[in-house]
């Protein structure tokens, strides 16, 4: 890895598995941290798919990383886990409340070995509350952030979506941000701090839109779907083309809409785009019948020449073949020695004098025992 990677000499353990940690670590990886992965003898972590096997899933998360198999109800892995602690910087865990405790590795026995660590739990729920100790994935946590409720077409039941918004942006996302604010901190008073990342409360804290909602309309109930940006009004809506794909318009602004207005060659709509109730419904309703008549790629042509925040709605393989992603080097085809050819997503993260680099390919289930191990003087 080259040193000028905003994150290089920070060492980074690991402990998460499944999809909200090891995203938020791979973040820290490509931003030049020593990730090193702590998985369990056997298997390691269940994306891995198997003994000795690779899933695409395991290849796109753990790039950059180098993986230590050990024991952490043993003597010895116990031990060699504190020896870690010493050296590192962040430690980074997704087991339920206690459990650490339990095992003996928590925040308290960690920060006697290492004051300076940051020491990042994520969870469904939190330390504390009533719920700490309960089993909970995606959906749950949208559940009772009130986001699935909102989810979905009006007069209908909420719609569960293919992305999971609250792993990722309440957990890997917030996890992310909590252990670089508490890493500078740590850098400049020397004390480290336990990060509490509660996936549910992440979540609940970025639904913004439909709690502005809520309170602007006297606490009345929001009806999913109708909302300003759920599909309430006409300049912000998906409509289906005569090929049953489908069309996204994003023309907030009155000069957007008023663009959009023209391409369709309705300028009589330009005062009814931001109607709310039947009145809006009525004007959506007119505009859906004129998308329908032409198919996907008619509007994609049409709507290039128009600056008017409108979109064609991209499958996955329609997506990586973008112009403009590939402008921005976003899709990497990349080569596993063991697992074959793949493809994964480039690093996010523009900057400055830190360009992406062909990544080091995910590890295999204990690659670096060896030289971890050497690194800490051990035989």
């Amino acid at each position: 890895m080259t040193q000028n990677k905003p994150l290089s000499g920070v060492r980074v353990l690991d402990l998460t598995q499944l999809l909200p940690g090891p995203m938020c670590t791979l973040h820290l990886a490509d931003m030049g941290a020593d990730v090193i992965k702590v998985e369990p003898p056997g298997l390691g972590d269940p994306v891995r798919g198997g003994k000795g096997k690779f899933s695409t899933m395991f290849l796109m998360l753990n790039r950059n990383k180098r993986s230590l198999e050990v024991d952490l109800r043993s003597d010895e892995g116990l031990d060699l886990l504190k020896k870690l602690v010493a050296t590192a910087d962040v430690l980074v865990e997704g087991f339920r409340p206690g459990v650490t405790e339990r095992l003996g590795i928590g925040y308290a026995a960690m920060n006697d070995i290492n004051p300076k660590l940051v020491y990042c739990s994520i969870t469904g729920y939190g330390q504390e509350g009533p719920l700490s100790q309960a089993a909970g994935h995606d959906i749950n946590y949208q559940s009772l952030a009130g986001v699935l409720e909102q989810s979905g077409m009006a007069d209908a039941s909420p719609a569960q979506g293919n992305f999971p918004i609250a792993d990722l942006a309440g957990g890997s996302m917030s996890a992310a941000t909590g252990i670089l604010a508490a890493l500078f901190d740590a850098q400049r008073n020397g004390k480290g701090r336990h990060v509490d990342i509660a996936m549910a409360d992440c979540l609940m804290s970025l639904n913004i839109i439909a709690t502005t909602a809520w309170q602007q309309s006297g606490h009345q109930s929001i009806h999913r779907g109708e909302d300003f940006l759920s599909g309430g009004l006409a300049c912000y809506s998906i409509y289906e083309t005569a090929d049953g794909r489908h069309l996204a318009v994003g023309a907030v602004e009155m000069k957007f809409w008023r663009n959009v207005c023209d391409a369709i060659e309705r300028p009589d709509l330009y005062d009814k785009g931001h109607l709310p109730g039947k009145a809006g419904k009525a004007a959506k309703a007119e505009v859906a019948a004129i998308i329908a008549q032409h198919d996907l790629t008619h509007w994609t042509e049409v709507f290039a020449k128009t600056d008017a925040c409108t979109t064609p709605v991209l499958r996955i393989d329609e997506a990586l073949k973008e112009p403009h992603v590939a402008a921005r080097g976003m899709v990497v085809e990349s080569s596993h020695p063991e697992a074959g050819d793949y493809m994964q997503y480039a690093c996010p993260l523009k900057m400055s004098d830190c360009d992406w680099e062909d990544p080091r390919p995910a590890p295999a289930l204990g690659a670096d025992n060896a030289a971890i191990r050497s690194e800490l003087g051990l035989d």
